[in-house]
C-alpha cells in the first residue's frame, strides 16, 4: 500500500495527523482544533489545519476506503436537500444494513437520471449487484431500477429505510458547525471524506461488551495509523 507523502511541511507527520484525526472524527471547528493543539502545547494556525485536511484529508479516506471490508449485501439508499448560496441541491447517499456508508453524490436534480447516476457509481465501484435495494416511496428509484433491471431486487417502504434517513445525522451536524457548505464541491468533499472515518470508528458502542468495544477501538485506531503512515 503506498504511504503518503508529508516532505516540505514544517510540522511533524505526527501534528498534521492529530490535527486531521481530531477535525473528521468529532464534530469540531477548525478553530476548536487549533485550540485542543494549544492545550497540548503546539501552536498553530486554523487556517493550517484547513489547509491540512483539505490536501490530506480525501487521501487519507481513500487509504482507509481500500482497507474496509465488503459491504453488507443489502443496500439502502436516500437523499436530502442541503441549501447552497441560496440554491438547493440533494445529497444522494448510499448505506449498508450495518450502517456502513457506501457512497455520496451531491446533484441538482432528484429525478430518474440522478438516482440512476448514485446507483451505476455504486455497480462500478463494487463491483456487484446488492440482494436487496430499500429505497422510499420516490418514483425516481423505481424508474431507475427499471432502466437496470433488477425490479426484483427493490424494496421500498417509508419505514423500511430508517437505516439510510439516520445516517444523514452527522452530516447534518458537521452543516450547522460549518454553517453550511459553502459549494457544491465542498459538499461533495467534506461528506465523503468524513464517511470513511465515520465508517472506521463506528464501532456501534450500544451493540458490544466493553471489552469487544476496546478491542475494535484499537483496531480502528490501528487502521488510522497504518492509513496515515509517512512514506
Amino acid at each position: 500500500m503506498r504511504k503518503i507523502s508529508y516532505a516540505g511541511y514544517r510540522f511533524p507527520p505526527e501534528v498534521i495527523h492529530q490535527a486531521i484525526w481530531l477535525y473528521l472524527r468529532f464534530t469540531l471547528s477548525f478553530r476548536d482544533v487549533e485550540d485542543l493543539l494549544a492545550e497540548r502545547g503546539i501552536s498553530i494556525s486554523y487556517e493550517t489545519v484547513r489547509r491540512w485536511v483539505n490536501h490530506f484529508g480525501p487521501i487519507i479516506a481513500a487509504q482507509l476506503r481500500k482497507r474496509r471490508p465488503k459491504p453488507h449485501a443489502r443496500w439502502h439508499l436516500d437523499e436530502v436537500y442541503l441549501k447552497i448560496d441560496g440554491r438547493m441541491v440533494y445529497l444522494w447517499r448510499a448505506v449498508d444494513a450495518e450502517g456502513e456508508v457506501l457512497d455520496v453524490l451531491v446533484q441538482s436534480k432528484r429525478n430518474k437520471q440522478a438516482a440512476l447516476k448514485l446507483m451505476c457509481k455504486l455497480l462500478k465501484k463494487y463491483a456487484v449487484v446488492p440482494e436487496r435495494l430499500v429505497t422510499d416511496d420516490l418514483r425516481s428509484y423505481g424508474a431507475a431500477v427499471h432502466d437496470l433491471g433488477i425490479e426484483s431486487r427493490h424494496q421500498r417502504g417509508r419505514w423500511k429505510n430508517n437505516r439510510a434517513e439516520n445516517s444523514h445525522q452527522p452530516t447534518r451536524r458537521r452543516e450547522r458547525k460549518m454553517q453550511r457548505f459553502k459549494s457544491p464541491g465542498s459538499a461533495q468533499k467534506f461528506p465523503s471524506t468524513h464517511a470513511a472515518v465515520y465508517n472506521t470508528f463506528n464501532v456501534q458502542r450500544h451493540l458490544t461488551s466493553a471489552r469487544t468495544h476496546r478491542a475494535l477501538r484499537a483496531a480502528a485506531m490501528t487502521t488510522w495509523r497504518t492509513a496515515v503512515a509517512a512514506a
